[in-house]
């Protein structure tokens, strides 16, 4: 696969499967390093977390 930059410099990688950094911490940049996991998120953002509950609907019944 090959990868044009912003500044037109063409990069290839020979590897059967490849992934594009977006975040841009990647140390390999424009491969994706997974870098970006070494970031702490908020627990809202981590799979399996539970979010936090939404206030229930006034009950509108007379």
């Amino acid at each position: 696969m090959e990868v044009e930059l912003e500044d037109g410099t063409v990069v290839s990688s020979d590897r059967f499967q490849v992934a594009l950094c977006t975040c841009r911490r990647s140390r390999r940049y424009p491969w994706c390093d997974t870098s970006h996991r070494r970031t702490a998120r908020k627990a809202a953002d981590r799979p399996g977390e539970p979010r936090a509950a939404k206030e229930p609907a006034p009950d509108d019944a007379p």
